[in-house]
């Protein structure tokens, strides 16, 4: 497994994490048997980056205490990330607010994370979502405040601006900023100047179009009542088609260099910038196989062309219903 380099902190891992959310939220039943398996594999195959939150386990600690129990024996081989910033006291199903990242609530999430995943120190703390209520130096402050401490080592953001990545880098330098980016979704690319420029390191989320890049779409309401592609835009009749028939025009792409589309996909992430780290989520350790051997596939000039004839703008289909998608700013 190759590793990158994320920020100019000194932040090393794997050039292919792995995403913890689906093993207990978003994607149907749980099953934690097969979830660690899915993280030890992982482990076996160089995987060293995992990413959880606790948001996740939605006031149970339940996906960061998965996480901790699968990778207690290598747990110093190991990089894991968690987020804070998220009200739990709401209900579930209202996932995306109301939000908190007042100084306290950071600790507290600070602490309560520490505990589940039984650590002594988190190595990459992530503000899970940009708090208008809450100054970005005062968050970044406090995670200084934590990392001088020795309960953190670095500092991140996901789904944040340029003016807010910038204000938060002048308090505590940010290692590194987490957002949704895949061949499906483009937007953030115009965020990668500011990265760039200021020595921060991208961590793709959802980086297989939440499942749509692996070839095994299904219709909307042909999944479990609580998977999220039920209401999924690119789901949805008329977006679903051809967003599945671009899908095999890539898998035909893959199929002809001896890959999978979602090799693809994942090889295609890689080729955007030596600071991008992708991280899919699966419950499965043959997807995590065929995840982790992405690293080898090489894409050349033509298949980059053909890959952006085939997808030039991202995906068929808003990426969130109702247009719910996070004000970078």
């Amino acid at each position: 497994m190759q590793h990158r380099t994320l920020g100019s902190q000194g932040l090393e891992v794997s050039a292919i994490g792995y995403g913890a959310m689906g093993l207990t939220m978003a994607y149907g039943p749980t099953d934690e048997k097969a979830g660690v398996a899915a993280l030890r594999r992982a482990h076996e195959l160089g995987v060293t980056f995992f990413d959880t939150a606790e948001m996740y386990g939605w006031g149970t600690g339940s996906n960061e205490i998965l996480v901790g129990r699968a990778v207690r024996d290598f747990r110093d081989d190991v990089v894991l990330a968690t987020k804070f910033g998220v009200d739990m006291s709401v209900p579930p199903e209202r996932i995306g607010g109301p939000l908190d990242s007042r100084p306290g609530t950071i600790r507290k999430a600070a602490d309560n994370s520490l505990r589940h995943l039984g650590v002594e120190h988190i190595d990459v703390f992530y503000q899970h979502r940009v708090d208008p209520d809450v100054p970005v130096e005062e968050v970044a402050g406090t995670v200084k405040e934590l990392i001088d401490a020795g309960k953190v080592k670095y500092f991140g953001l996901s789904e944040a601006g340029p003016g807010t990545i910038r204000k938060a880098h002048a308090v505590q330098p940010v290692s590194v900023l987490q957002t949704e980016y895949s061949l499906f979704e483009r937007d953030v690319e115009r965020l990668f100047p500011v990265l760039d420029e200021l020595g921060i390191g991208f961590v793709a989320y959802s980086p297989l179009g939440r499942g749509f890049l692996t070839g095994t779409a299904k219709p909307a309401g042909r999944y479990a009542g609580s998977d999220i592609r039920n209401t999924d835009p690119r789901w949805q009749p008329g977006d679903f088609e051809k967003n599945v028939d671009a899908v095999g025009r890539l898998a035909a792409l893959a199929s002809a260099k001896g890959a999978t589309v979602s090799q693809l996909a994942l090889a295609w992430l890689l080729t955007r910038g030596e600071h991008i780290v992708p991280i899919p989520g699966t419950r499965s350790p043959e997807r995590i196989e065929e995840n982790a051997r992405a690293v080898g596939l090489t894409l050349t000039g033509a298949d980059l062309q053909a890959i952006g004839a085939i997808l030039p703008r991202g995906g068929f289909g808003a990426r969130y219903a109702g247009g719910n998608v996070p004000a970078w700013t």
